[in-house]
């Protein structure tokens, strides 16, 4: 059984930093069950462009019956900021279309919606809004 790729703190750092973003993370939930945090880590990206992703893996999936093996993450939610504000990217994008957030995006789907964002030139937000279709 293909089992999808666990995303762990550091593998979500290395996909934004190997696309050009500065990367700051930090961890949430713990090995144990008594941690007061609801997800397991989270890690902003900003790019040159000035568009941020912030990555949250909120919840451990179980791959064993007992729980007492495989705790991983296998998928996270991401959303798009652009100038501090939750942002859509314009049409015309797989990601963010009548939405500031994407759910239970697998790695394969993040390494996707990394490179629509990092290369896009932040004009396009404004020729759209001049067109109203934005």
């Amino acid at each position: 059984m293909d089992q999808p790729k666990p995303m762990t703190e550091d593998s979500i750092r290395k996909l934004l930093e190997e696309a050009g973003a500065r990367v700051a993370s930090r961890g949430g939930r713990t090995e144990s069950y008594g941690s007061p945090r609801d997800f397991s880590f989270e890690v902003k990206g900003i790019f040159p462009n000035g568009l941020m992703l912030h990555v949250v893996a909120r919840q451990f999936n179980y791959r064993d019956p007992w729980e007492a093996q495989g705790r991983v993450n296998d998928l996270a939610d991401v959303s798009l900021l652009r100038d501090g504000q939750f942002s859509e990217l314009p049409k015309g994008y797989p990601y963010f279309q009548g939405r500031d957030s994407e759910g239970g995006l697998d790695e394969p789907a993040l390494v996707d919606l990394i490179a629509c964002v990092k290369d896009l030139n932040p004009k396009l937000f404004l020729l759209q809004k001049l067109t109203g279709d934005l």
